[in-house]
């Protein structure tokens, strides 16, 4: 879960985050969970690693906010998917969140508005 969730994101950042700055700006946009705030039982590992990478984001946005780089978490439910409702067959779907309403945000963070 660290691997996927937060170390691959730390990797990325490391990377892109001086370009940004020399650039004079840009957007980070990450995909984090509501169990980062709330987190339930048998996710342990999925909700710390999702409460860490928010911290990651929170702190490359105070850290580089001079540079005109915003970054933003956006923390999502279950994402209503194929394989969500293969893993979950008994979830109740009308609670899941649509991917196309993820990706309208995510545009929107990432333009002029964000």
């Amino acid at each position: 879960m660290f691997d996927a969730n937060m170390n691959s994101a730390f990797h990325i950042l490391r990377a892109v985050i001086p370009p940004m700055r020399k650039a004079g700006g840009g957007r980070v946009i990450a995909i984090g969970s509501r169990v980062a705030e709330d987190p339930g039982p048998k996710v342990g590992a999925y909700s710390a690693s999702k409460t860490a990478l928010v911290s990651l984001i929170r702190t490359v946005a105070l850290e580089n906010k001079d540079a005109s780089i915003t970054a933003n978490v956006i923390p999502s439910g279950t994402m209503d998917t194929p394989p969500n409702r293969t893993d979950m067959p008994g979830a109740d779907v009308s609670q899941w969140v649509q991917p196309a309403a993820v990706a309208s945000l995510i545009l929107r963070l990432a333009g002029d508005a964000g």
